[in-house]
């Protein structure tokens, strides 16, 4: 494969070079859905929001809530005050506390079906005391309640207005917006020095190495298979970061299908499964194996005992559920058409064929990929949970009131004993306590398998020569924008 990747960019590399350019320019697999924060779900939006948006809290380094735009006191256990530090949008009018206002109350209103309205029922009411200090008062304690408040803070004149935020952003972050010209092409700019950055979507990795080679990107993260990343490393024009990740990769089930909604069956397949050897020889071992959303270093994470590679197992329960030889489950898989994915795809196709698991595998553009999972329209899906920092996940992701809109339970898992111990969890006082439960639901989860865990994926960064200073973050943000150093060579053949 290495000496096919080579043939193939010596080839093409023999086109002419790109002039050289100012403008730091950043590959991406998947293009951005909406650069509005009330809506963004996925990755690349969300990452990318960081960039243009203020938020009223963010995470250090031991993943605990930490101010970003505003500090808090906590007045009593169901009241919060917000204090904001001075902070400007990008189009020159003061941040104040009826912009936080009029962001979280959209955000609650039903009617406007925003995916993050579940993790914030929790607030009873929002009140401004002067321009500088806004208080939450909650409907029940909640001792992480400031790490949710996380969403990006947009401008109350433009709200009331219905501004189409999500092509045309106006934050207050680090990043201005300049243009959104196609889908797959966006530029913003860092407002500490003016250095423009340009998102460009490459979907094929291969073609993304090649324009790094070729002058034509600067920097791409993630979504690269480890030949690829083996070859960027030997380029004297090229460098490469890796850094441990805790991406949560997993299979997804519509838990109400007939035949994927069957444990039994979910359980032949996590046991089919061999997830070291997917690890090891696809993944270049750039990734560990999960057994639970979070990781193990994580303060609310488990280690739970993990299913076992046990084929034997797996047909055992499949013939337990009345499939034989002559009858074999059949289970159409959806994945995105990016062709590391589809690779990953078709080795877990085939391994739960040996088993006697018949899979249909369909590929489609991100788009349409991720528009079908959020509407419920698949039996068996895979992706992957990223930036993950308090364990409220759980109830935006499991909870039985968390159905879309109101949150992201898109495979219809409804359990009364889930429900509970999520509940027991946010009304514990103390973060050691809401860690026992969250042990527990962990637990419990693995059992009835809603999700079949997979792995926690490495992140990579590959760079052209001349770009420096970028800093790979735990969660695969992009927030080594914030910090890279850029010159024009990078980009001279």
């Amino acid at each position: 494969m290495r000496y096919l990747i080579a043939l193939v960019l010596c080839c093409l590399l023999a086109a002419c070079s790109q002039p050289a350019t100012d403008v730091l320019r950043f590959g991406l697999s998947s293009a951005p859905v909406t650069l509005d924060p009330r809506y963004a779900t996925d990755a690349t939006s969300a990452r990318i929001n960081r960039l243009l948006y203020d938020q009223l809290v963010d995470f250090d380094a031991a993943v605990q809530p930490a101010p970003a735009l505003a500090e808090w006191r906590l007045i009593t256990p169901t009241h919060y005050r917000f204090l904001l530090r001075p902070a400007r949008f990008h189009d020159g009018t003061p941040l104040t506390a009826h912009d936080v206002l009029a962001t979280y109350e959209f955000i609650l209103e039903p009617s406007n079906a925003s995916p993050h309205r579940g993790s914030l029922t929790l607030i009873e009411r929002i009140e401004v005391i002067d321009a500088a200090t806004v208080d939450f008062h909650l409907r029940v304690a909640d001792a992480l309640f400031p790490g949710k408040l996380v969403i990006g803070i947009l401008p109350a004149t433009l709200i009331a207005k219905a501004h189409p935020f999500n092509q045309h952003p106006l934050g207050s972050g680090a990043f201005a917006f300049m243009a959104w010209p196609e889908s797959g092409r966006l530029q913003i700019r860092r407002l500490s020095d003016g250095q423009e950055v340009e998102f460009l979507l490459v979907k094929d990795p291969t073609v993304r190495i090649l324009k790094l080679l070729r002058g034509e990107l600067d920097l791409t993260q993630n979504d690269l298979p480890p030949e690829l990343i083996r070859y960027a490393a030997v380029q004297p024009d090229l460098q490469v970061q890796t850094g441990k990740g805790s991406n949560f990769t997993y299979l997804g089930f519509n838990m109400e299908d007939v035949v994927v909604g069957d444990l039994a069956l979910r359980r032949a397949i996590a046991h089919a499964l061999d997830r070291e050897a997917i690890i090891r020889y696809v993944l270049g071992g750039a990734a560990r194996p999960a057994s639970a959303l979070l990781p193990p270093d994580h303060w609310a994470g488990a280690l739970p005992d993990g299913y076992q590679h046990d084929p034997a197992r797996a047909r055992a329960l499949l013939r337990e559920v009345g499939y034989d030889e002559t009858h074999h489950p059949h289970i159409v898989y959806k994945t995105s058409s990016d062709p590391f994915r589809i690779r990953l795809a078709t080795i877990i196709q085939q391994q739960l064929a040996e088993v006697g698991i018949d899979v249909e595998l369909r590929t489609y553009d991100w788009g349409t990929f991720y528009g079908d999972i959020k509407a419920g329209r698949f039996q068996m899906y895979s992706l992957s949970w990223v930036g993950i920092k308090t364990p409220d996940i759980f109830k935006y992701v499991f909870h039985s009131s968390s159905l879309p809109p109101a949150g992201a339970n898109r495979g219809r898992y409804v359990s009364a004993t889930a429900d509970s111990l999520i509940e027991a969890a946010d009304a514990a006082p103390t973060l050691a306590e809401q860690a026992e439960y969250y042990h527990e639901l962990q637990a419990y989860l693995l059992e009835a398998l809603p999700y079949v865990p997979l792995w926690y994926e490495d992140h990579v960064a590959v760079t052209r020569r001349g770009v420096s200073g970028y800093v790979l973050a735990p969660d695969g943000n992009y927030d080594g924008l914030n910090t890279v150093r850029y010159e024009t060579m990078a980009n001279t053949p």
